[in-house]
């Protein structure tokens, strides 16, 4: 994979057009601290990641750059029943 956490953190807050300070807000931390985050100068805890899937609504997979999907196969699987 060619994108790295940072990345796809800070594009995923892109994405929804939000801004860091608004993000960090939703998320219960600091802007300085999703800085870092977004920056690669720091890395987060499993709580902090389990947030932001919940948050974005992705995978941590995706999150972590396991995956090219940001859903799961399984919730792709229950939008086509819909």
């Amino acid at each position: 994979m060619d994108r790295t956490f940072p990345e796809t953190l800070s594009a995923l807050r892109r994405q929804k057009n939000i801004s860091q300070r608004t993000a960090a807000a939703e998320l219960n931390i600091s802007q300085a601290l999703l800085s870092h985050y977004d920056n690669g100068a720091r890395e987060p805890g499993l709580a902090f990641i389990c947030r932001v899937c919940d948050y974005y609504g992705v995978t941590a997979d995706y999150l972590l750059c396991r995956s090219e999907e940001p859903e799961s196969a399984a919730k792709i699987a229950d939008m086509g029943r819909e």
